[in-house]
């Protein structure tokens, strides 16, 4: 029985305080989506691939520990790719107005799985930038691995391309939306269990059942008071006014 009151209680300060928590939910969710649209600079990627192999000179001798020892190579080729090495070449190629430590912020490479092909993706404020950059690199890497690593057979199967209606990868607007309306929810609930626990106000006989944990033997319905007008003096017509009645 108490569990059921508790809960009836807890809707009930919910439903006192909805107008709160729904103004807290609109108001997360309008900052969020102004945020995302307005302010936050969009960010575009741009990907390329490229596969590395073994010296077309020893195909002939090609064999599944090759395999193996090309894979564990990879976590080596994608270092090798964010290094200041290629990316100081890139930066001089491209005429780009950064260090090598800031390309390589922007700069993402990470490889299939059980594959020898190398991802590499570029973010930037420009779309075309991105894809200047991707290119770069990839073929940056393509001539000094050579010398390297003693690779001589890397190919690039996909530059990256620029298109006309190329969609930011960042920001997301409408998962900022959803993280503002859950942000919104959990302040505006909060904001009326807080509200409530500070009022302290007694409102109701339950509060001063409570609160003097006495029983209450009676109650005392409110009284309106109505401004009665008083009727006015009625005069004979046979007693002139002034005229004193003996």
């Amino acid at each position: 029985m108490e569990e059921t009151i508790s809960l009836q209680e807890l809707f009930k300060v919910i439903k006192k305080r909805l107008a709160l928590i729904i103004c807290t939910f609109v108001l997360a969710v309008t900052i969020a989506g102004i945020i995302s649209y307005f302010f936050l600079t969009p960010i575009y990627q741009a990907s390329t691939q490229i596969l590395i192999n073994q010296k077309e000179s020893d195909q002939n001798q090609f064999n599944s520990q090759d395999i193996d020892t090309n894979l564990q190579l990879i976590n080596t080729y994608n270092v090798i790719i964010k290094s200041p090495v290629i990316l100081s070449k890139v930066i001089d190629n491209l005429n780009l107005n950064m260090t090598p430590d800031l390309l390589n912020k922007k700069i993402t490479v990470n490889s299939e799985q059980n594959s020898q092909v190398i991802n590499v993706s570029v973010e930037d404020t420009e779309s075309q930038k991105a894809v200047d950059i991707a290119n770069m690199t990839a073929d940056v890497f393509q001539e000094e691995i050579q010398s390297l690593m003693n690779v001589d057979n890397v190919i690039v199967l996909s530059p990256a391309i620029n298109v006309n209606d190329m969609s930011p990868v960042k920001p997301n607007p409408i998962l900022n939306m959803a993280i503002g309306a859950v942000i919104g929810l959990m302040l505006g609930f909060g904001l009326t269990f807080l509200l409530e626990y500070l009022d302290t106000t007694v409102k109701t006989e339950q509060d001063i059942e409570e609160l003097l944990e006495l029983p209450i033997l009676g109650l005392i319905s409110p009284i309106s008071y109505k401004k009665i007008k008083k009727p006015k003096e009625s005069i004979s017509p046979n007693r002139k006014r002034g005229s004193k009645h003996v």
